[in-house]
Formats: structure tokens, sequence, C-alpha cells
């Protein structure tokens, strides 16, 4: 039994002293340890400082690049011709008291500055039915603008405003030289002023595109516009903005939008080549004076191998003219003897492929009392009449 006391007393003894150094030797170790972790967290920091200097520099470096890189050749271009694009509103008279009110807004392309004056084209249903006109400058100047005339059938119209407050006058480029999948920007103000100088970007779609136009509304055709076709956002209020190119140079009109639930990305612009004559006509004379022939045409390249063959009785070789689809009665090509089915090949001996070389031909290459010489296949046989051009027929 004293064995046993004893040896508690000596194990007892024992654990006691073992606790102790226990502790002492814990309290040194975790003494040393936070001076190890102090030390350590403030190296850590002074490279963490470093790192974070370095940084900076290689983010400043980096934002610098990018800012250069942003400026393009649609940014150039937006910066030549955007601020010749103006703001055009239609304010009409609206009651019985002839008080006056906002009937829509549009857009407008300053291409002239001449003797104190400014010109701008826009389209004709822009301006169309309207008492007033004014327009807004890219500064947001506003002044009222004189119509000079428009025209229905093209859908353009020439404005006339006090030159000394117009800064930039766009300049026209070669709607000809497009090609497919050029790129191209069309500005405009769409929905409104709010959004006036608005840029959006695409591509060429398509060129030549011929649309139907019934100017009347009678169901019946009156008129096939050539169009140029662009992906380009073309919203309402976008008409009669500016189609550009690259080089900041107009090469359309922007006039329409289909706007079908099932279409989308299809804008359309009016070839500035068709459109100069158009508005140096307007600008000069308040009307456009074109030479009439008296004929609804249609491509033959529209027309299906069966009626080539069996109503226009042309040869399997001939895929390009354009066909005489009617004659008006006492029209100059009706007195010439023209007939319906004639297909016109040539004029003055220049090919005639389609309906854009018919009128590129008939509009600016002739005016009002010459002589035109077409070739014509008829059932068949290749003819050439001489008629002489008169003044277009008005409705």
């Amino acid at each position: 039994m004293g064995y046993y006391d004893q040896d508690y007393e000596n194990r007892t003894s024992r654990k006691k002293v073992s606790k102790k150094g226990y502790f002492f030797s814990g309290l040194a170790g975790v003494v040393i340890g936070a001076l190890l972790v102090s030390a350590g967290f403030q190296m850590d920091n002074n490279d963490s400082n470093d790192g974070v200097i370095s940084n900076n520099k290689n983010i400043g470096k980096i934002q610098q690049s990018v800012s250069v890189d942003v400026s393009s050749s649609v940014t150039g271009a937006y910066e030549k011709a955007g601020d010749a694009v103006v703001g055009v509103t239609n304010i009409q008279e609206v009651s019985f008291y002839s008080q006056t009110g906002e009937a829509g807004t549009g857009s407008g392309v300053v291409y002239k500055k001449d003797n104190g004056k400014a010109y701008i084209v826009t389209n004709h249903h822009v301006i169309e039915g309207a008492s007033t006109i004014e327009v807004t400058l890219a500064d947001g100047t506003k002044v009222n603008a004189k119509v000079l005339g428009s025209d229905v059938w093209t859908d353009l119209a020439v404005l006339e405003v006090d030159g000394s407050v117009v800064k930039t006058v766009a300049e026209f480029g070669d709607s000809e030289a497009l090609k497919p999948g050029e790129p191209v920007i069309a500005i405009g103000n769409p929905l409104g002023l709010q959004f006036s100088g608005s840029v959006t970007q695409g591509i060429i779609s398509g060129l030549e595109r011929t649309i139907e136009i019934d100017i009347n509304e009678d169901g019946i055709v009156d008129w096939n516009s050539e169009v140029i076709q662009t992906d380009a956002a073309i919203n309402p209020g976008n008409s009669g903005g500016a189609l550009v190119n690259l080089q900041g140079q107009v090469v359309g009109i922007n006039s329409m939008k289909i706007a079908e639930n099932a279409v989308e990305g299809i804008g359309l612009a009016i070839p500035i080549n068709s459109a100069i004559p158009i508005i140096e006509d307007i600008e000069t004379y308040g009307e456009v004076k074109r030479p009439y022939l008296g004929v609804s045409i249609a491509p033959v390249n529209q027309i299906t191998q069966y009626h080539r063959e069996n109503t226009f009785k042309l040869p399997s070789d001939v895929t390009e003219g354009v066909a005489i689809i009617e004659v008006e009665p006492s029209s100059p090509a009706s007195q010439a003897g023209l007939k319906q089915y004639d297909v016109i090949i040539a004029m003055d001996d220049e090919k005639i492929a389609d309906l854009a070389s018919f009128r590129t031909h008939l509009y600016e290459s002739k005016k009002i009392g010459d002589q035109l010489d077409i070739t014509v296949y008829r059932n068949g046989n290749k003819e050439t009449i001489t008629l002489t051009l008169q003044s277009e027929k008005t409705f």
C-alpha cells in the first residue's frame, strides 16, 4: 500500500513539473512565431506594394494602346461626313384655326454652299405637305428652310438655308463603284432629334435592287425605283440621311426600310449617281425635267425563259435588255413605231442591259428635244428606230 501511495506521489510530482515545462516552451514558441509572422507580413507587404506599382504601370500601358486602336476608318468616315447630316422637321397646319404642329422629323444632307446659301438633299416624303420646314444642324442650331422643289418619283427633295450657319458640306462619292460586302455607315436621326447624328455600321448587301412604287396607291405600279440594299440599320427618321463609304463620301440617300416582321436587316438607299441629276434639276428648275418615251418596261433577266422564247421571241443568246410591256397612245414611242413586246438592247449604240442602264442613258445622256436611236428585237429580228424625246407626261 505504501509503495502504491509513494509511487502515486512521485508520478503526481513528475506530472506537475512536465506541465510547467510544456507551458513555458509553448509560450516561447508562440512569441517567436509571432515575431516571425510579423516580420514575414512586413516583407510580404513590401513585396505586394512593389507588385501593385508594377501592375498599375502595366495597366496604364494597356489602356493607352486600346485608346489608340479605336480610331478606325469608320470613325474617320463619320468625322468627315457626320456634321453634314441635319435634322429636317416637317411642320404642318393641324387645325381650323391654322395652328401648326410637328408632323414628323427626318434627315437631310448638306451637299453644297454657294453665294451665301446652303443646299440640302432629303426625301420627298419627309417634307411632303409641310407649311414650314425647320432644319436642325449638328451643333443644335435651328434655321428655317425653303423648299426648292421635290420629285415624287425618286423620293428626293432639295432645301435651301442660310449658308452662314453651315460649317460642313458632304462630298458625293461614286455609287457605281460600290461592291457587295463593302462596309458602309448610315448617318441620320432615327426616331427623331433626340437621337440626332446616330451612326450605324453595315455592308452593301446588294446593288441595283428594283422595287415597285405605286405613287397614287391605285394598285398599279407607277415607278420602278433602283436602290442600294444594306444591312446598316435604317429606322424611321433616318430617311433623307446619308449612306457613307469608308472614305467619308456619300454614296446613297437613305430612303426606305422594309418593315415586315419576317424581314430583318434590310435598309434601302437611293444611289447617289442616280440622285445627282435629280438634285441638279430641282435646284435649277424646281422640278425634274425628264425626257419622255411613253413606255412601260421590264428587265429581260426577270422574264421567264418561256416568255422570252414564246412571247418576246428572243434569240436564245439574248439575256439582257429591257422589254416593252405597254406603249402609251400618242406618246413619242407610239409615234415612232415602237410596239408592245419590242425588246430594247441598245440606245445610240450603247448597250442597254437593264433598267439602270436604260435610265442612266435616257436621263443623264439625253435631254428633251434630242433624237434617240433605239435598237430593238421584234419577232426575233433586230431593228433600229429613231425618235425625238419630249417632256415627261404629267398626271
